[in-house]
Protein backbone atom coordinates (compact mmCIF):
# COMPACT_ATOMS: atom_id res chain seq x y z
CA UNK A 1 0.00 0.00 0.00
CA UNK A 2 1.36 3.45 -0.89
CA UNK A 3 0.89 6.51 1.33
CA UNK A 4 -2.25 7.76 -0.44
CA UNK A 5 -3.95 4.37 0.03
CA UNK A 6 -2.82 4.20 3.67
CA UNK A 7 -4.10 7.71 4.33
CA UNK A 8 -7.41 6.99 2.67
CA UNK A 9 -7.86 3.78 4.67
CA UNK A 10 -6.81 5.51 7.91
CA UNK A 11 -9.41 8.22 7.28
CA UNK A 12 -11.96 5.36 7.33
CA UNK A 13 -10.43 4.17 10.64
CA UNK A 14 -9.16 0.93 9.14
CA UNK A 15 -7.12 -0.74 11.90
CA UNK A 16 -4.82 -2.60 9.50
CA UNK A 17 -4.00 0.64 7.71
CA UNK A 18 -3.36 2.39 11.03
CA UNK A 19 -1.00 -0.41 12.02
CA UNK A 20 0.80 -0.23 8.65
CA UNK A 21 1.11 3.56 8.96
CA UNK A 22 2.53 3.18 12.45
CA UNK A 23 5.03 0.54 11.36
CA UNK A 24 6.17 2.67 8.44
CA UNK A 25 6.59 5.98 10.29
CA UNK A 26 7.15 5.10 13.96
CA UNK A 27 10.95 4.76 13.67
CA UNK A 28 11.24 8.16 11.97
CA UNK A 29 8.90 9.87 14.42
CA UNK A 30 10.65 8.21 17.37
CA UNK A 31 13.80 9.96 16.18
CA UNK A 32 11.93 13.28 16.22
CA UNK A 33 10.62 12.58 19.74
CA UNK A 34 14.08 11.62 21.00
CA UNK A 35 15.54 14.89 19.73
CA UNK A 36 13.09 16.86 21.87
CA UNK A 37 13.01 14.92 25.11
CA UNK A 38 15.69 13.65 27.38
CA UNK A 39 14.76 10.03 27.79
CA UNK A 40 13.39 7.02 25.94
CA UNK A 41 10.31 6.61 28.13
CA UNK A 42 9.13 10.16 27.50
CA UNK A 43 9.86 9.74 23.79
CA UNK A 44 7.76 6.57 23.72
CA UNK A 45 4.91 8.40 25.44
CA UNK A 46 5.14 11.20 22.89
CA UNK A 47 5.22 8.66 20.06
CA UNK A 48 2.09 6.96 21.40
CA UNK A 49 0.25 10.25 21.94
CA UNK A 50 1.39 11.50 18.56
CA UNK A 51 -0.05 8.56 16.67
CA UNK A 52 -3.35 8.90 18.52
CA UNK A 53 -3.39 12.52 17.38
CA UNK A 54 -2.47 11.46 13.83
CA UNK A 55 -5.33 8.97 13.69
CA UNK A 56 -7.84 11.49 15.01
CA UNK A 57 -6.64 14.36 12.80
CA UNK A 58 -5.79 12.49 9.61
CA UNK A 59 -9.00 13.78 8.05
CA UNK A 60 -7.45 17.24 8.04
CA UNK A 61 -4.56 16.13 5.81
CA UNK A 62 -5.42 17.59 2.43
CA UNK A 63 -2.64 16.00 0.40
CA UNK A 64 -0.92 19.34 -0.12
CA UNK A 65 2.71 19.00 0.87
CA UNK A 66 4.41 15.86 2.07
CA UNK A 67 2.62 13.51 4.44
CA UNK A 68 5.84 12.92 6.36
CA UNK A 69 6.17 16.68 6.86
CA UNK A 70 2.59 16.81 8.15
CA UNK A 71 3.37 13.97 10.57
CA UNK A 72 6.60 15.62 11.71
CA UNK A 73 4.74 18.86 12.49
CA UNK A 74 2.29 16.94 14.70
CA UNK A 75 5.12 15.31 16.64
CA UNK A 76 7.13 18.53 16.99
CA UNK A 77 4.01 20.37 18.21
CA UNK A 78 3.31 17.59 20.69
CA UNK A 79 6.90 17.73 21.97
CA UNK A 80 6.59 21.50 22.34
CA UNK A 81 3.33 21.13 24.25
CA UNK A 82 5.06 18.66 26.55
CA UNK A 83 7.96 21.07 26.98
CA UNK A 84 5.62 23.95 27.86
CA UNK A 85 3.80 21.78 30.42
CA UNK A 86 7.10 20.83 32.02
CA UNK A 87 8.27 24.42 31.91
CA UNK A 88 5.19 25.61 33.74
CA UNK A 89 5.29 22.73 36.18
CA UNK A 90 8.94 23.13 37.09
CA UNK A 91 9.26 26.88 36.57
CA UNK A 92 12.12 25.86 34.32
CA UNK A 93 13.73 29.19 33.58
CA UNK A 94 13.79 30.39 37.19
CA UNK A 95 14.85 27.04 38.66
CA UNK A 96 17.97 26.81 36.52
CA UNK A 97 18.66 30.52 36.65
CA UNK A 98 19.29 31.02 32.94
CA UNK A 99 20.60 34.47 32.23
CA UNK A 100 19.38 36.34 29.21
CA UNK A 101 22.31 37.82 27.35
CA UNK A 102 22.85 39.55 24.09
CA UNK A 103 25.34 36.95 22.96
CA UNK A 104 24.97 36.43 19.25
CA UNK A 105 24.89 33.13 17.44
CA UNK A 106 26.23 34.88 14.34
CA UNK A 107 29.81 34.65 15.58
CA UNK A 108 32.33 32.59 13.65
CA UNK A 109 32.71 29.16 15.22
CA UNK A 110 35.77 27.00 15.31
CA UNK A 111 34.82 23.98 13.28
CA UNK A 112 35.09 20.57 14.89
CA UNK A 113 35.98 17.53 12.83
CA UNK A 114 33.35 15.10 14.03
CA UNK A 115 33.73 12.51 11.28
CA UNK A 116 35.17 10.04 13.80
CA UNK A 117 32.12 10.30 16.05
CA UNK A 118 29.11 8.17 15.10
CA UNK A 119 25.95 10.13 14.36
CA UNK A 120 24.11 8.32 17.18
CA UNK A 121 26.70 9.56 19.69
CA UNK A 122 26.25 13.17 18.52
CA UNK A 123 22.46 12.83 18.88
CA UNK A 124 22.92 11.31 22.33
CA UNK A 125 24.98 14.35 23.35
CA UNK A 126 22.18 16.59 22.06
CA UNK A 127 19.59 14.56 23.99
CA UNK A 128 21.56 15.11 27.20
CA UNK A 129 21.51 18.90 26.91
CA UNK A 130 19.39 20.71 29.53
CA UNK A 131 15.76 20.81 28.31
CA UNK A 132 15.69 24.50 27.37
CA UNK A 133 18.97 24.34 25.49
CA UNK A 134 17.92 21.13 23.72
CA UNK A 135 14.54 22.49 22.66
CA UNK A 136 15.89 25.77 21.29
CA UNK A 137 18.78 23.97 19.57
CA UNK A 138 16.45 21.46 17.90
CA UNK A 139 14.00 24.11 16.75
CA UNK A 140 16.75 26.29 15.34
CA UNK A 141 18.87 23.58 13.70
CA UNK A 142 16.42 20.82 12.74
CA UNK A 143 13.17 22.73 12.27
CA UNK A 144 14.84 25.80 10.72
CA UNK A 145 12.92 28.23 12.94
CA UNK A 146 14.16 31.77 13.59
CA UNK A 147 14.79 32.99 17.12
CA UNK A 148 11.72 35.17 16.80
CA UNK A 149 9.58 32.13 15.90
CA UNK A 150 11.15 30.08 18.71
CA UNK A 151 10.48 32.86 21.22
CA UNK A 152 6.83 33.04 20.16
CA UNK A 153 6.45 29.26 20.22
CA UNK A 154 8.00 28.82 23.68
CA UNK A 155 6.69 31.99 25.29
CA UNK A 156 10.16 33.42 25.95
CA UNK A 157 11.84 36.52 24.61
CA UNK A 158 14.08 36.46 21.54
CA UNK A 159 17.20 37.21 23.58
CA UNK A 160 16.51 34.13 25.72
CA UNK A 161 16.26 31.98 22.58
CA UNK A 162 19.56 33.35 21.26
CA UNK A 163 21.23 32.90 24.63
CA UNK A 164 20.04 29.32 25.07
CA UNK A 165 21.10 28.46 21.52
CA UNK A 166 24.53 30.05 22.07
CA UNK A 167 24.96 28.14 25.32
CA UNK A 168 23.76 24.88 23.74
CA UNK A 169 26.33 25.27 20.94
CA UNK A 170 29.10 25.96 23.43
CA UNK A 171 28.14 23.00 25.59
CA UNK A 172 27.95 20.71 22.55
CA UNK A 173 31.28 21.98 21.30
CA UNK A 174 32.86 21.33 24.70
CA UNK A 175 31.44 17.79 24.95
CA UNK A 176 32.37 16.92 21.36
CA UNK A 177 35.89 18.33 21.83
CA UNK A 178 36.32 16.21 24.95
CA UNK A 179 35.11 13.13 23.07
CA UNK A 180 37.45 13.86 20.15
CA UNK A 181 40.36 14.30 22.56
CA UNK A 182 39.50 11.01 24.25
CA UNK A 183 39.32 9.25 20.87
CA UNK A 184 42.65 10.81 19.85
CA UNK A 185 44.31 9.63 23.06
CA UNK A 186 43.05 6.07 22.45
CA UNK A 187 44.52 6.11 18.94
CA UNK A 188 47.89 7.36 20.19
CA UNK A 189 48.14 4.63 22.85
Amino acid sequence: MDDSQLISACKKQNRDAQKALYEKYAPIMMGVCMRYCGDVETARDLLHDGFIRVYTQIGSFTGKGSFEGWLRRIFVNLALEDYRKEKRKNLFLEEYGYMYTNESDDQEDDLLDIEDIPREVVFEIIRKLPPGYRTVFNLYIFEDMSHKEIAEELGINEAASRSQFFRAKNLLKKKISALLEKNHQRKVQ
